[in-house]
């Protein structure tokens, strides 16, 4: 905010609240079946997931990895000081 205020600079922030919904993984996971949807006969199956779920361990990193990549491609440059903000 400082920086924002020193340069006269302008600010924008973004949420993005779907954001665990596209994400893409990276490696293969499995799940057991959700509660109510086991396929009969089929109980001891698992699913493979094609996309994240919310929770995942994994995603949060996933997603900085491809933002910063984002970012960096449309010539923005990561903060030295605060990895969340970029120029």
């Amino acid at each position: 905010m400082a920086m924002v205020a020193g340069f006269d600079l302008v600010l924008k922030q973004m949420d993005v609240k779907t954001t665990f919904l596209y994400g893409k993984l990276d490696e293969v996971i499995l799940m057991k079946q959700p509660e109510g949807f086991e396929v009969k006969g089929k109980e001891d199956y698992v699913c493979k997931l094609n996309k994240s779920l919310y929770g995942l361990k994994q995603f949060p990193r996933q997603l900085n990895r491809r933002f910063d990549e984002f970012m960096a491609d449309i010539q923005f440059h990561r903060s030295h000081y605060c990895e969340c903000m970029y120029t």
